[in-house]
C-alpha cells in the first residue's frame, strides 16, 4: 500500500460518537448506539482505500488509468466509449481536489505534491482559449477541456458557471492550510491570482443563465448559485487576510438574494428561468447543501443548511421521488433509504441511480446530524414535520434539547436512515470496489463509466463526515443575512495571468506534518476542535471502555453519559480504542477513561484525573494518546 494511504485509513476508521444510557438492552454494553452493523463497518473500512486509490489513479501523470493525461489533471473516468468521459472537468477536478486537500489537511501530508499539481494545471487551463471566450471574456465557464490541457471544441453544453467558484473554493482551502502554517507568501504569489480570477469570473456572471451540473438544463442552477455564494464569501475573507482585495466580491449579498428563489414553498426547485416540463424534483439541491456545509453554521434556511427545515423537506421529497420508478426500491417504504438517482424524468444511459447521487443523500444527513449535536438541539418546525415524521409518528412542530427522549429517538433513526443509503452504496459495489457513475434501476448491475472519480471521491466525503470528520467553516455564520431588497449587480474584478507556478520545497515540518504557526500570521480561528482521544488499553470479550469527565460532553463524570470509545481499530498486537468528540477550543477539563464489563460492573483509571486543554487557533482537529494507568 502507498504509504499516503495509510494516513487516510487511519483517518476514517476512528468510530462513532456513542451514548451511555441506562435501558439499553442487556445483550449489549447499556445504550450503546452503533452508527452501523459491522457489515457496513467492515465495507466502509474495505472500501474507503480502494476509493482513494481510485481517485489517484484517475490524476495525470503518474495515475495508472489517465495514460497521457498532463500532470495535475484529473480524469473524469478512463472510459472513452458509451461514454467516453476521457477529459477534465473543472467541476469534477475541483470537487475531488477538495476532497483531497481536506484529507491532507487532516493528516495526509503525502497527497501534497498531488495538490501542487492540480494548482499548477488550474493555472494554465484557465489561459486556454476556448469556444466560451478567453481568460478575461468568459472562458473561464468552459466545462470540459482535453487530458493534454488543450481546448475541447466540440459541441457542449456550455457555460457551465459553477466551475470557477468550485475551484475557488478547492484553492482556498489549501491556502488557509498554508497561511496557518506561516507560508503567507505562497498563498500571496501561485495560489491567489488563480484564485482571484475566478472569483472575478463569478463576481461578474453569477447572474447569468448557465448548464446546469448535468449539463442539460440551461437556466439557472440551485447547486451552481449556492457554490458561488460560498466562493465569493470566503474569497473575500481570504483576501482580507493577505491584503488583497476582491472587487469580484462585491455581489454576495445579492447572489444569496437570488438563492431564495429555488425554494418553491415544499421543495427546493433545482432548476428555474427555464421551461423543460420537469417538476425540478433532483439531487443537484441534495449535492448543493452539501458542498455549501458550514460545521459552525445554524440550521439557517438562507445558505440552505443540512439540518434546515427547508432542506430537510426537499431531502424527503427528492428521494421519495424515486422510490415508485425503480425496481430495485419496489416495497421499500418512506423513512428507509432507497437508490437514489438524478431527476425522476431522467432518460440518460436508461435513467439509472447514481452512486454519488445516494451518497450524497447519506452524507446532507450525516452534517445534519452534527449540527444537531453542536447546537444541542433539534427544531421540528411545519415545513420539516413531515420529514420527521417518517421517524417518530409522535413528533410535533417544537424544538428538542438534545437531553430529551425524542431527540434521542430521532437522531438514532435518522443515523439509520443514512447508514441505510451507505448499505445501497454497499449492495451495489462490485467485489472489486469499483465505482461507476450509475447503477442499473432493474437489478443494481454497475452501468455508465466506470471508475467514476467522482463517485470515489463522493464515497471518501460520505463516509468522513459519517466519522464526525468536517471541513472548516467558511464564514457562513457572517455570511447567512438576505437584503430586504434583491437587485441584479455585477462586479467587473480584474484577470490576470497566474505567472508562478513554482512552489516552494519544504513547506512541511520535518517529520511530515504541518509547521508550526507563526504567532505573527493571521488565520481563521476555529471554535470547535474535533479532538481524538486514542485509549491503549488491553480488554476481553464483553467489556468496553468509555470517556467520563468534568464537562457536559464528557458525561459532568455521570457514568450513565459517558462516551463510548470504538474498538474499530483494535488488534491484540495494537489494543486500541479511540472516539472523536467535538469541544469548544480553549476548554480545559479533567477526565478519566473507565472500563464497563458484560455484567454491567463500572471500573475506573487510577487516579490522579488527566486534564486537557482543547487547542485554540486555527486547526480544526487535535488529537490525545493516552494508555490505561
Amino acid at each position: 500500500m502507498p504509504s499516503f494511504l495509510q494516513p487516510f485509513m487511519a483517518l476514517i476508521l476512528i468510530g462513532g460518537l456513542w451514548l451511555l444510557s441506562c435501558s439499553a438492552l442487556p445483550a449489549e454494553p447499556p445504550g450503546l448506539h452503533r452508527r452501523a452493523t459491522g457489515s457496513l463497518d467492515s465495507f466502509v473500512a474495505t472500501e474507503s482505500p480502494i476509493a482513494l486509490q481510485g481517485v489517484l489513479n484517475n490524476i495525470g501523470s503518474s495515475g495508472s488509468k489517465a495514460p497521457g493525461a498532463n500532470s495535475g489533471i484529473v480524469v473524469a473516468s478512463p472510459s472513452t466509449t458509451n461514454p467516453d468521459y476521457f477529459y477534465t472537468w473543472t467541476r469534477d477536478s475541483a470537487l475531488t481536489f477538495k476532497m483531497l486537500i481536506d484529507t491532507f489537511i487532516a493528516g495526509n501530508f503525502g497527497l501534497q505534491s498531488e495538490i501542487e499539481g492540480y494548482i499548477t494545471a488550474q493555472a494554465h487551463l484557465q489561459t486556454v482559449s476556448n469556444p466560451s471566450g478567453s481568460l478575461s471574456s468568459g472562458g473561464l465557464g468552459e466545462p470540459k477541456f482535453n487530458v493534454d490541457e488543450t481546448a475541447f471544441t466540440g459541441a457542449w453544453g456550455r457555460p457551465q458557471r459553477d466551475g470557477p467558484a468550485l475551484r475557488a473554493t478547492a484553492l482556498i482551502t489549501y491556502a488557509r492550510w498554508l497561511i496557518s502554517n506561516g507560508y503567507s507568501s505562497t498563498v500571496t504569489s501561485i495560489l491567489w491570482p488563480i484564485i482571484s480570477n475566478d472569483l472575478s469570473y463569478v463576481g461578474q456572471y453569477w447572474n447569468q443563465t448557465t448548464f446546469d451540473l448535468w449539463e442539460e438544463v440551461n437556466g439557472s442552477s440551485f447547486f451552481t448559485t449556492a457554490v458561488q455564494h460560498r466562493a465569493l464569501v470566503e474569497g473575500n475573507a481570504l483576501a482580507g487576510q493577505i491584503g488583497q482585495t476582491c472587487v469580484g466580491c462585491s455581489p454576495a449579498p445579492q447572489v444569496l438574494c437570488f438563492l431564495q428563489s429555488y425554494w418553491s414553498g415544499q421543495y427546493i426547485l433545482a432548476n428555474i428561468n427555464e421551461n423543460n416540463g420537469r417538476t425540478a424534483k433532483d439531487a443537484n439541491s441534495l449535492l448543493g447543501s452539501i458542498h455549501t456545509f458550514d460545521p459552525t453554521a445554524a440550521c439557517d434556511d438562507s445558505t440552505f443548511q443540512p439540518c434546515s427545515d427547508k432542506v430537510l423537506a426537499n431531502h424527503k421529497v427528492v428521494t421519495d421521488s424515486f422510490r415508485s420508478i425503480y425496481t430495485i426500491n419496489s416495497g421499500i417504504p418512506e423513512g428507509t433509504a432507497v437508490a437514489v438517482g438524478r431527476y425522476p424524468e431522467d432518460s440518460y444511459q436508461g435513467g439509472n441511480p447514481w452512486y454519488i447521487n445516494t451518497l450524497a443523500a447519506a452524507e446532507l444527513l450525516y452534517d445534519a446530524l452534527y449540527q444537531w449535536q453542536k447546537l444541542g438541539s433539534l427544531t421540528v418546525t411545519s415545513t420539516s414535520l413531515a420529514f420527521f415524521k417518517d421517524f417518530s409518528s409522535s413528533v410535533a412542530a417544537e424544538t428538542y434539547a438534545s437531553s430529551s427522549t425524542m431527540y434521542s429517538t430521532l437522531t438514532t433513526a435518522i443515523r439509520k436512515y443514512a447508514d441505510g443509503y451507505m448499505s445501497i452504496v454497499e449492495t451495489y459495489t462490485p467485489s472489486n470496489g469499483a465505482l461507476a457513475e450509475q447503477y442499473s434501476r432493474s437489478n443494481g448491475a454497475p452501468l455508465s463509466a466506470g471508475d467514476l472519480t467522482w463517485s470515489y471521491a463522493a464515497f471518501l466525503t460520505a463516509i468522513a463526515r459519517r466519522n464526525g470528520q468536517v471541513p472548516a467553516s467558511w464564514g457562513e455564520s457572517s455570511a447567512n443575512s438576505v437584503p430586504s431588497v434583491c437587485s441584479v449587480t455585477s462586479a467587473n474584478g480584474p484577470y490576470a495571468t497566474a505567472t508562478n507556478t513554482v512552489f516552494p520545497p519544504g513547506q512541511t515540518s520535518a517529520s511530515g506534518g504541518p509547521a508550526p504557526t507563526p504567532t505573527s500570521t493571521p488565520c481563521p480561528t476555529v471554535t470547535s476542535v474535533a479532538v481524538t482521544f486514542n485509549e491503549l488499553e488491553t480488554t476481553t470479550y464483553g467489556e468496553s471502555v468509555f470517556i467520563c469527565g468534568s464537562i457536559s460532553q464528557l458525561g459532568s463524570w455521570n457514568t450513565a453519559n459517558a462516551i463510548a470509545l470504538s474498538a474499530s481499530r483494535y488488534t491484540s498486537s495494537n489494543p486500541l480504542w479511540s472516539v472523536t468528540i467535538n469541544l469548544p477550543a480553549g476548554t480545559t477539563f479533567q477526565y478519566k477513561y473507565i472500563k464497563e464489563g458484560a455484567s454491567g460492573s463500572i471500573t475506573w483509571e487510577d487516579d490522579p484525573n488527566r486534564s486537557y486543554t482543547v487547542p485554540t487557533g486555527c486547526s480544526a482537529t487535535a488529537t490525545e494518546n493516552d494508555t490505561w494507568k
